[in-house]
Protein backbone atom coordinates (compact mmCIF):
# COMPACT_ATOMS: atom_id res chain seq x y z
CA UNK A 1 0.00 0.00 0.00
CA UNK A 2 1.63 3.55 -1.19
CA UNK A 3 2.24 5.83 1.77
CA UNK A 4 0.45 9.02 1.23
CA UNK A 5 3.23 11.85 0.89
CA UNK A 6 3.30 13.89 4.37
CA UNK A 7 1.85 17.42 4.14
CA UNK A 8 4.10 20.35 3.53
CA UNK A 9 5.52 22.16 6.57
CA UNK A 10 4.57 25.55 6.83
CA UNK A 11 5.40 28.66 8.57
CA UNK A 12 2.39 27.73 11.08
CA UNK A 13 4.24 24.73 12.05
CA UNK A 14 7.57 26.61 12.09
CA UNK A 15 5.64 28.92 14.96
CA UNK A 16 4.92 25.50 16.95
CA UNK A 17 8.64 24.14 16.75
CA UNK A 18 9.90 27.79 18.48
CA UNK A 19 6.92 27.49 21.14
CA UNK A 20 7.78 24.17 21.88
CA UNK A 21 10.90 25.02 23.26
CA UNK A 22 9.70 27.67 24.81
CA UNK A 23 7.27 25.84 26.58
CA UNK A 24 9.54 24.34 29.38
CA UNK A 25 10.04 28.08 30.58
CA UNK A 26 6.77 29.62 29.96
CA UNK A 27 3.89 27.11 29.46
CA UNK A 28 1.48 29.71 30.42
CA UNK A 29 2.46 31.97 27.68
CA UNK A 30 2.68 29.10 25.03
CA UNK A 31 -0.66 27.84 26.06
CA UNK A 32 -1.89 31.66 25.35
CA UNK A 33 -0.13 31.65 21.71
CA UNK A 34 -1.51 27.76 20.90
CA UNK A 35 -4.25 28.62 21.59
CA UNK A 36 -4.06 32.24 19.05
CA UNK A 37 -3.01 29.95 16.49
CA UNK A 38 -5.57 27.91 16.78
CA UNK A 39 -3.88 24.73 17.20
CA UNK A 40 -3.74 21.91 19.73
CA UNK A 41 -1.16 20.46 21.78
CA UNK A 42 -1.08 17.34 19.69
CA UNK A 43 -0.37 19.75 16.60
CA UNK A 44 2.70 21.36 18.11
CA UNK A 45 4.25 18.21 19.26
CA UNK A 46 3.79 16.97 15.75
CA UNK A 47 5.09 19.67 14.03
CA UNK A 48 7.76 19.52 16.16
CA UNK A 49 8.60 15.55 15.63
CA UNK A 50 8.50 16.72 11.97
CA UNK A 51 11.13 19.32 12.49
CA UNK A 52 13.50 17.25 14.20
CA UNK A 53 13.28 14.49 11.19
CA UNK A 54 13.50 17.20 8.81
CA UNK A 55 16.98 18.45 10.83
CA UNK A 56 18.23 14.99 11.54
CA UNK A 57 17.57 13.25 8.30
CA UNK A 58 20.46 11.69 6.12
CA UNK A 59 19.17 13.50 3.04
CA UNK A 60 18.34 16.76 5.15
CA UNK A 61 18.51 20.23 2.84
CA UNK A 62 21.36 22.17 4.17
CA UNK A 63 20.07 24.82 6.86
CA UNK A 64 19.73 28.08 4.47
CA UNK A 65 17.40 26.03 2.28
CA UNK A 66 15.40 24.46 4.78
CA UNK A 67 14.59 27.72 6.13
CA UNK A 68 13.65 28.88 2.80
CA UNK A 69 11.61 25.75 1.91
CA UNK A 70 9.56 26.66 5.05
CA UNK A 71 9.47 30.18 5.16
CA UNK A 72 9.52 31.11 2.00
CA UNK A 73 11.66 34.08 0.21
CA UNK A 74 13.10 36.32 3.20
CA UNK A 75 10.83 39.35 3.72
CA UNK A 76 14.66 41.22 3.67
CA UNK A 77 18.12 40.64 3.88
CA UNK A 78 21.34 42.64 4.76
CA UNK A 79 25.12 42.28 4.81
CA UNK A 80 26.45 42.57 8.50
CA UNK A 81 29.89 42.44 10.03
CA UNK A 82 30.53 40.59 13.60
CA UNK A 83 34.37 41.66 14.13
CA UNK A 84 36.14 40.91 10.88
CA UNK A 85 33.71 38.05 9.41
CA UNK A 86 31.07 39.41 7.12
CA UNK A 87 27.99 37.24 6.34
CA UNK A 88 24.41 37.26 5.01
CA UNK A 89 21.78 38.24 7.13
CA UNK A 90 17.86 36.88 6.11
CA UNK A 91 14.95 37.87 7.88
CA UNK A 92 11.59 36.62 7.87
CA UNK A 93 7.94 37.58 9.70
CA UNK A 94 6.57 35.79 12.83
CA UNK A 95 3.10 36.31 12.89
CA UNK A 96 3.02 35.49 16.79
CA UNK A 97 5.55 38.36 17.11
CA UNK A 98 4.78 40.95 14.77
CA UNK A 99 7.85 43.29 16.21
CA UNK A 100 10.08 40.65 15.59
CA UNK A 101 11.81 38.22 12.75
CA UNK A 102 13.30 35.15 12.20
CA UNK A 103 16.99 35.83 11.41
CA UNK A 104 19.12 33.58 9.76
CA UNK A 105 22.91 34.50 9.83
CA UNK A 106 24.67 32.82 6.62
CA UNK A 107 28.13 32.69 6.39
CA UNK A 108 29.95 33.42 3.18
CA UNK A 109 30.33 29.84 2.08
CA UNK A 110 26.25 29.66 2.84
CA UNK A 111 26.66 28.00 6.45
CA UNK A 112 24.24 28.87 8.34
CA UNK A 113 26.17 30.41 11.64
CA UNK A 114 23.09 31.69 13.91
CA UNK A 115 19.25 31.41 14.04
CA UNK A 116 16.77 33.37 16.39
CA UNK A 117 14.39 35.94 17.05
CA UNK A 118 15.54 39.67 16.46
CA UNK A 119 13.73 43.11 16.92
CA UNK A 120 12.17 43.63 13.20
CA UNK A 121 13.92 46.93 11.26
CA UNK A 122 12.13 50.16 12.49
CA UNK A 123 10.28 48.31 15.58
CA UNK A 124 10.93 50.34 18.66
CA UNK A 125 12.91 48.44 21.19
CA UNK A 126 11.79 47.94 24.69
CA UNK A 127 12.36 50.21 27.57
CA UNK A 128 14.83 48.08 29.55
CA UNK A 129 16.16 50.35 32.62
CA UNK A 130 15.57 47.87 35.57
CA UNK A 131 15.80 44.09 36.18
CA UNK A 132 11.80 44.50 36.23
CA UNK A 133 11.77 45.29 33.12
CA UNK A 134 12.87 42.03 32.08
CA UNK A 135 9.63 40.04 31.68
CA UNK A 136 9.80 37.02 29.48
CA UNK A 137 9.21 37.26 25.98
CA UNK A 138 9.74 41.07 26.45
CA UNK A 139 13.50 41.21 24.52
CA UNK A 140 16.09 39.72 22.52
CA UNK A 141 19.50 38.53 23.21
CA UNK A 142 21.22 42.16 21.94
CA UNK A 143 18.41 44.01 23.31
CA UNK A 144 20.02 42.46 26.94
CA UNK A 145 23.13 42.35 25.98
CA UNK A 146 22.73 46.35 25.01
CA UNK A 147 20.62 47.78 28.01
CA UNK A 148 22.65 45.51 30.58
CA UNK A 149 26.36 45.87 29.12
CA UNK A 150 28.93 44.50 30.05
CA UNK A 151 27.16 41.51 29.46
CA UNK A 152 28.54 38.03 29.61
CA UNK A 153 27.80 35.30 27.13
CA UNK A 154 27.30 31.52 28.77
CA UNK A 155 26.96 28.13 27.21
CA UNK A 156 23.34 27.40 26.86
CA UNK A 157 21.40 24.59 27.60
CA UNK A 158 20.69 23.61 24.23
CA UNK A 159 21.04 24.46 21.04
CA UNK A 160 18.53 26.59 20.65
CA UNK A 161 19.22 28.57 23.85
CA UNK A 162 21.29 31.04 25.21
CA UNK A 163 22.54 32.46 28.52
CA UNK A 164 23.71 35.90 29.37
CA UNK A 165 25.33 36.93 32.42
CA UNK A 166 25.20 40.45 33.99
CA UNK A 167 24.15 43.06 36.68
CA UNK A 168 21.11 45.49 36.48
CA UNK A 169 19.37 47.61 39.45
CA UNK A 170 15.91 46.51 40.74
CA UNK A 171 14.75 50.06 40.41
CA UNK A 172 16.21 53.10 38.44
CA UNK A 173 19.25 54.59 40.39
CA UNK A 174 19.37 51.53 42.43
CA UNK A 175 22.44 49.22 43.38
CA UNK A 176 23.37 46.73 41.01
CA UNK A 177 21.98 42.93 41.16
CA UNK A 178 23.97 40.37 39.58
CA UNK A 179 21.49 37.86 37.43
CA UNK A 180 21.54 35.08 34.63
CA UNK A 181 19.28 35.68 31.83
CA UNK A 182 17.85 32.97 29.64
CA UNK A 183 16.83 33.20 25.76
CA UNK A 184 15.24 30.22 23.79
CA UNK A 185 15.52 31.10 20.11
CA UNK A 186 16.80 34.39 21.37
CA UNK A 187 13.80 35.36 23.16
CA UNK A 188 14.33 36.01 26.91
CA UNK A 189 12.19 33.24 28.78
CA UNK A 190 13.61 33.86 32.60
CA UNK A 191 16.19 35.73 34.87
CA UNK A 192 17.86 34.17 37.77
CA UNK A 193 19.73 35.35 40.60
CA UNK A 194 23.29 33.50 42.33
CA UNK A 195 21.67 32.18 45.88
CA UNK A 196 21.25 34.69 48.73
CA UNK A 197 21.49 37.57 46.24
Amino acid sequence: MPTRPSAPFTPLDFQLVLLRRMADHNADLVEDARHALGVSIGEMREANRRWQAMVRSPRSRAAAARYRSVLGEPEATADRTIGDLRCRALLWPVPLWPDLRFEVLLAPDGAVWNAWLVRAPGAPPPALRTLADLTPWSCTVDEAARAFAPARPMEGTAPTRWRLAFSGPDTEGGPLRPCVAEFTWGLLQRVSFPEGR
